[in-house]
């Protein structure tokens, strides 16, 4: 997949449309640690309890076999406005194998 590394988006900051530098970023997973997590759990019905519940003392699942990866990512690009100079993040990321800013 090829990207220019410039483009004209629109600017929610400067509210019209500028010239944008496109820059690539890793994706982050999200943390199994975080306070929305722990609270989805607890609605579950997981992470209750005396004594450890270490990730939720839940026994492994012996009958799931794993796949392996995915051989695509999902892009994310970040878009820095040159008037304000305020980045803003892409919606929706895309699948691709690769990517190639041109």
């Amino acid at each position: 997949m090829k990207v220019p590394k410039t483009l004209k988006r629109y600017c929610k900051t400067c509210k019209k449309h500028t010239e944008q530098k496109v820059s690539q970023n890793k994706k982050k997973a999200p943390s199994s640690l975080k306070r929305g997590s722990k609270y989805r759990a607890r609605k579950r019905g997981l992470a209750r309890g005396i004594g450890n519940m270490g990730r939720y003392s839940k026994p492994a699942v012996t009958k799931f076999k794993r796949s392996g990866a995915k051989d695509t990512k999902k892009t994310d690009f970040r878009y820095t406005c040159s008037v304000c100079k305020k980045s803003s993040m892409q919606v929706k990321g895309r699948r691709a194998k690769k990517v190639e800013l041109i």
